[in-house]
């Protein structure tokens, strides 16, 4: 666990804050739904969490991916507010509200960190919705806390499988480190283009102008949750779904897929997202959505 800020400068920060409020803001008006702040204790520091729909509705926690800020992930969930209660936590040690205490990704940290959140929010177990390092978050609380998890559903997981480090390399990290060098908008579009499924011309202007805050001023996570082991997840027998963008190059298909078939004991579903990218386009977010309510209208209260 490593100290001191994640942020490269305190301006860094304050950028990242004004767009973590527009990204809330935005919630609220794309979805006409009340999205609301939570703050809960935990061993590794103060947690915010965003929370949405009926109080009395069936909990869903919500994790989002890495690198990012809360409410560009939990925009992609936004719709299954209307039937469930989402409780979507910023993640420690990365951009958002949460204490910035960095977690190690191999060991049982982020377990450790789920369950103190449930217990906060009084909740014995629940289903949860990991997305890219989200979806690693999930998969290291099933080898930690497997009770805790009712169902999982996982799109684009980290903690399985990855690409090539080469075209990672080539593709986006040295683009993104002369976006740093001599920041430009063409630059920018660049190193972003290949994790998304739209054309960065077609992008709202506030998600590309968050990337590049993050690019220039935080301090990245650069490891993802360590690959999960079918020892680790043997006693992991929650349903679980599964999602995959056919053109990720963060966790493609060809590699993750089999993988979760070897070692995550009830996958009771696997779907493919053909021509997605990482970052899906809005009518892969609504397949995707779709298929996530189906599989909690049917295992979530399981």
């Amino acid at each position: 666990m490593a100290g001191g800020s994640i942020y490269r400068s305190d301006g860094a920060k304050r950028e990242l804050e004004d767009h973590y409020r527009r990204g809330v803001d935005r919630l609220e008006r794309i979805g006409d739904v009340d999205v609301d702040s939570k703050w809960v204790e935990t061993r590794y520091g103060r947690t915010h969490l965003l929370v949405a729909g009926p109080e009395d509705a069936l909990p869903v926690v919500v994790f989002h991916g890495g690198n990012v800020t809360n409410p560009v992930s939990l925009e992609w969930f936004l719709p299954l507010a209307g039937q469930y209660r989402l409780y979507a936590p910023d993640t420690v040690g990365h951009p958002g509200l949460s204490a910035e205490t960095r977690l190690s990704p191999a060991d049982d940290s982020y377990g450790e960190w789920v369950v103190d959140i449930l217990d906060e929010l009084g909740l014995e177990s629940a289903p949860m919705i990991g997305p890219s390092y989200g979806g690693g978050i999930v998969l290291r609380t099933a080898a930690y806390a497997p009770d805790r998890i009712d169902a999982a559903a996982l799109y684009a997981p980290a903690g399985l499988a990855t690409g090539s480090a080469w075209r990672l390399l080539s593709e986006i990290v040295v683009p993104m480190l002369w976006y740093r060098l001599a920041p430009s908008r063409t630059r920018l579009e660049r190193a972003i283009q290949p994790m998304f499924t739209d054309s960065t011309a077609e992008l709202d202007d506030d998600l590309v102008e968050q990337i590049g805050a993050v690019f220039r001023g935080v301090k990245l996570e650069r490891e993802f949750p360590s690959r999960a082991s079918a020892a680790e997840l043997r006693a992991f027998d929650a349903p679980t779904l599964l999602v995959l963008a056919e053109d990720d190059l963060f966790f493609p298909p060809r590699a993750v897929g089999p993988r979760a078939r070897e070692v995550i004991p009830n996958l009771v579903s696997d779907v493919l997202l053909r021509g997605e990218a990482h970052f899906p386009s809005p009518t892969g977010r609504t397949k995707l959505v779709e298929r996530i309510r189906e599989f909690l209208d049917e295992y979530g209260d399981s």
